[in-house]
């Protein structure tokens, strides 16, 4: 439960935390039975992969959480934020190697009428719309196939789509500015994250290896209006997801949002569109002769419903994938469906359920979850054709 200047464990990993206006210990822990089934086919017959299994952040995401607040005077504060990702139902942290890692949130703060200047590793601009305006927020079975196709829930995702973004979520090493919140509704924030990659003069001694240079590099942006039952937002962010350095080649993810949504009182509406270019700069044009541009357009309507003490979640997203496949060829495309239902015990108990459905179109390959397609049958190669998927857990916050 939330606390100011809470527990000695808060004090001790907030530092010299008695200088601290407030210090706050916080946390969900989400734990589900989920089950999945994805079927793929040829001429010859069908195979079908399917899991189940007891799973973590089917509704929120399980966390850790500390943060604080310094009242410095004159309308300035310094503020701290710490927050680790876990997986409860193996009891470690969801980051590389399992150990509990401050991956979701390590910002260091300082705040006043200007606004809000953040460094350290936090959500990107263009992933806000993605969670924000989807109803089951890119948690579960339930996730829109936007954040879907963009590498989240899905094993292998489009083997040529445009999934190799370390930043989709997140990035490090991160300088972010965000608006102050008296603006009458409007609200804003940039984001510049550095690639930290070493330099080298003369340029000849630059190791001759790929995503040496300028990979890893994000720069976004994100300006929204907020009043009464209206929330609408667009983004832009640009991450470097490789290059060149010799071949003189830089590879960028481009990525532009736009969402909305609008609370009637019987129900929410959602809406989000969502434009995904992978593109490669050249130092010499020629030497992009004949190369094209993979990306992916995506598209999710949504709804949520009030029902007593509980919430209705429903939405219909797609994807359509533009030249990641040979010309001639119909372009691969996925659709899905995810209702869902939400029983508050508390304000932070919740149980819960989702089920969805998914179908891929001329190769596409997503999934809801759980395991990826089987690839053959007799050495014939199959396509991914159909994917279900359901939760049912419970949620507690603190």
């Amino acid at each position: 439960m939330k606390k100011s200047l809470v527990a000695l464990a808060a004090l001790a990993v907030a530092g010299v935390a008695s200088a601290q206006s407030s210090v706050t210990l916080f946390g969900v822990v989400d734990a589900a039975v989920s089950g999945y089934s994805n079927k793929s086919e040829n001429r010859f017959g069908s195979a079908t992969t399917s899991r189940t299994a007891l799973t973590s952040s089917g509704y929120n995401s399980s966390r850790l959480g500390f943060r604080g607040t310094e009242d410095l005077g004159g309308g300035l504060a310094a503020s701290f934020w710490l927050e680790a990702g876990i997986n409860n139902d193996e009891g470690i942290g969801t980051a590389t190697g399992g150990g509990l890692q401050f991956n979701r949130r390590s910002t260091v703060s300082l705040s006043g009428n200007f606004g809000e200047v953040r460094l350290g590793r936090d959500y990107t601009p263009t992933f806000w719309n993605d969670t924000v305006f989807d109803p089951f927020g890119t948690n579960g079975v339930g996730t829109n196939l936007i954040s879907t196709a963009s590498g989240k829930n899905t094993p292998g995702s489009f083997q040529n789509g445009f999934v190799a973004n370390k930043n989709y979520s997140r990035a490090s090493n991160s300088v972010g500015y965000f608006l102050p919140p008296n603006l009458g509704g409007f609200y804003g924030q940039v984001m510049y994250a550095f690639n930290e990659k070493d330099k080298y003069d003369p340029a000849a001694l630059t190791p001759d290896a790929p995503d040496s240079q300028r990979a890893g590099r994000y720069i976004g942006g994100r300006v929204g209006y907020a009043n009464g039952p209206l929330d609408v937002a667009l983004a832009y962010g640009e991450s470097t997801i490789g290059d060149d350095y010799f071949a003189g080649a830089t590879t960028t993810q481009n990525t532009w949002n736009l969402g909305a949504s609008y609370d009637f009182g019987v129900a929410k509406v959602f809406g989000e569109y969502s434009n995904n270019k992978v593109k490669t700069d050249w130092k010499n044009p020629a030497d992009a002769s004949g190369l094209s541009d993979p990306g992916a357009n995506g598209w999710l309507l949504g709804a949520t419903v009030p029902v007593g003490p509980g919430l209705i979640r429903a939405s219909y997203s797609a994807v359509e994938y533009r030249n990641v496949v040979a010309p001639g060829l119909k372009d691969p495309e996925a659709y899905k469906f995810a209702l869902g239902y939400v029983h508050n015990l508390s304000k932070r108990t919740a149980l819960y359920t989702s089920v969805a459905y998914l179908r891929n179109k001329n190769g596409a390959n997503l999934t809801v979850g759980g395991p990826d397609y089987a690839g053959d049958i007799n050495g014939h190669s199959l396509t991914p054709k159909s994917s279900t998927g359901y939760d049912f857990g419970i949620r507690h916050s603190f």
